[in-house]
């Protein structure tokens, strides 16, 4: 049996060996959930100048078939009014997954698309809620403003059928919530996040956020907007998942919709039906993206 002796002081003549890495190596074609992407942070830029930019192309093609068709250019019907509204939201998605295959082949959980606990996604939301709507009520109150109706709902013609009031409906709840969590919180602050850090890039993110609302609501409104942007990206912190953000988009819009239309239980009904689509949605691309031969495992 060998005696090993350590000298003077109690330490070995040998340099320690480098800490444990924070995540240990996983086996080749293993990704982990809970790490953040590396997107580079000017591509949250490029992205959304490439968003609109798109969308600005979509609306004129939009236009001009309208156009072909007898209506006014500069005054499209409301049909082409929603059509250029979600080809909007689908450039903004375009966008974000075209960046993202700057770094690596994009995967659904990149973006937050991943199940979370929840009775603490309940809670982060309802808190993230409650101080949006104190900030509106401290903003409100301090400025002496009068909240008024939306213009986005009659800028689309929700008054025009009820087609058109359900189409509305869809997308104020359904199409804007999944697409501008996607964009914003998923691949904008996701890519901020890599420069300087959570708080810079939410703010930032919730700036920008307020700021594209800009004509379909009241210019003052636009700060509590931004509030509710910048509440988003740290619900998407806590949760480490995008669906809590866009289950609370959902129903702040369903409770704004509802509001502007005068309904009562049909705010309850649209919040649920929207729901349930999302989560139909969820399931098809957690399906879509399960395991199988050739694709890669996620470590939980």
């Amino acid at each position: 049996m060998e005696i090993v002796s350590t000298p003077p002081g109690g330490r070995f003549p040998y340099a320690h060996p480098d800490p444990l890495p924070e995540h240990p190596e996983l086996p080749e074609g293993v990704e982990r959930r809970d790490a953040w992407p590396r997107w580079r942070p000017w591509t949250a830029w490029l992205a959304l100048l490439a968003g609109f930019a798109g969308a600005i192309f979509a609306a004129l093609i939009i236009g001009v078939i309208a156009a072909a068709f007898g209506s006014d250019f500069t005054h499209p019907p409301p049909a082409a009014n929603i059509a250029g509204t979600i080809a909007q939201d689908v450039c903004l998605v375009g966008a974000a997954l075209l960046f993202a295959r700057t770094t690596t082949p994009p995967r659904p959980w990149q973006f937050g698309l991943r199940r979370t606990r929840f009775w603490p996604a309940v809670g982060w939301g309802v808190l993230a809620w409650g101080a949006f709507y104190l900030f509106t009520y401290l903003w409100v109150t301090t400025l002496g403003l009068h909240t008024g109706k939306e213009k986005l709902p009659e800028e689309l013609g929700v008054n025009s059928s009820n087609v058109a009031l359900v189409a509305v409906a869809v997308l104020v709840a359904v199409v804007a919530p999944v697409a501008e969590e996607f964009f914003f919180r998923g691949y904008f602050f996701a890519a901020l996040r890599n420069w300087k850090g959570v708080w810079p890039a939410a703010i930032i993110t919730g700036a920008v956020f307020g700021s594209i609302h800009a004509g379909g609501t009241d210019a003052a409104f636009l700060v509590p907007l931004a509030f509710f942007g910048f509440s988003l990206c740290l619900l998407r912190v806590r949760t480490g998942s995008l669906y809590p953000g866009i289950a609370l988009h959902c129903a702040n819009n369903s409770l704004a919709f509802g509001v502007s239309e005068h309904w009562t239980w049909q705010i309850a009904v649209l919040f649920a039906g929207s729901l349930l689509v999302i989560a139909l949605a969820a399931l098809a691309v957690d399906r879509w993206w399960a395991p199988a031969p050739g694709r890669p495992r996620v470590a939980a």
